[in-house]
């Protein structure tokens, strides 16, 4: 692996027990500048992990609590006439950092999801006719409730595919929850991280990198065809559109950087495609019961499409 993903990886695990195949995701989110939904119950670390990460990489970090009463100045900022001054000021919005937990981004209402999600794809915010860009890097961590429907707002479709991953990180085992129990027993584990592991400049650094890993013409076409082969199936009412395959061809590269290769191999492919791909598609009532979840018949995509040679151009 990576020394520098490695030792970013290490850093989250100071906090976050047993769960490196779901930092190691994140983070390659991060080198795609990509943004994270974290679908997941209450209490199982999902700030805990997006804190970690902000900690290790000395950025600047922001919470917002989504609720329905959250209004999009909230989130974007707003401009005030300056009484000094007689001018009018930007004052910053809950987007103006480098990493951003929007804790239950489904309790917010239509109008403040369109907001945040314009910015997580613009990465600029508009105000009064004055262009804001947001920082380098900015990555946002969504969090939503998988169980709890009542007072929540349904993300649209079109607004699930802007974000880059879906994640989950589930129960820990017996075993990870006594560590757990340990390391709460004298302190916030947060502060076990007592400084970063990396600037936001090596972090841009590596996204530059990351750009840099080759593709072959081979491992382009598997891509595709993974991602063609949900379009106009039964068991899908909803298939992938073109931003899925874009997301996939840069995940596949940043797992390759992350392995130190440089080059990307079908197995990249396949180890993206699942949280890439899943939460851009909408089963058919055939394909809920032949499958069940997302996630299982991504994997049955996967699986069906043949795997391409790593030789040729």
């Amino acid at each position: 692996m990576n020394k520098n993903i490695n030792l970013l990886a290490d850093s989250i695990g100071k906090v976050i027990v047993g769960k490196n195949d779901t930092i190691i995701k994140l983070i390659s989110a991060l080198l795609c500048e990509g943004h994270v939904l974290l679908e997941d119950v209450p209490g199982v670390g999902k700030t805990q992990l997006i804190t970690a990460l902000s900690r290790s990489i000395g950025g600047s970090f922001n919470r917002i609590q989504l609720t329905p009463d959250v209004m999009p100045s909230d989130i974007a900022g707003f401009t005030m006439l300056d009484a000094g001054s007689g001018e009018f000021v930007y004052r910053d919005g809950a987007v103006m950092c480098n990493f951003l937990l929007a804790d239950e981004i489904n309790r917010a209402s239509p109008k403040v999801q369109s907001a945040l999600l314009e910015a997580m794809e613009e990465r600029q915010i508009s105000l009064d006719g004055v262009t804001h860009a947001l920082p380098k890097p900015f990555l946002v961590m969504a969090t939503q409730n998988p169980v709890e429907t009542y007072g929540t707002f349904h993300l649209p479709e079109a607004q699930m595919d802007r974000f880059f991953m879906k994640l989950s990180m589930g129960y820990p085992t017996a075993e990870e929850e006594v560590r757990i129990l340990e390391r709460t027993e004298m302190k916030n584990p947060i502060l076990n991280i007592d400084a970063p592991v990396m600037t936001v400049e090596d972090v841009t650094f590596m996204q530059e990198e990351v750009k840099k890993v080759r593709v072959t013409d081979q491992i382009k076409d598997y891509i595709v065809s993974i991602v063609a082969s949900t379009r106009g199936d039964r068991n899908t009412l909803l298939g992938i559109s073109p931003r899925g395959s874009i997301a996939l061809y840069k995940a596949a590269k940043a797992f390759a950087y992350i392995y130190e290769r440089e080059y990307v191999t079908p197995d990249d492919v396949k180890l993206a495609a699942v949280p890439v791909l899943a939460h851009r598609i909408i089963l058919s009532p055939q394909g809920k019961t032949e499958f069940v979840t997302n996630e299982a018949y991504i994997s049955a995509r996967v699986d069906s499409c043949p795997v391409p040679s790593m030789g040729g151009k």
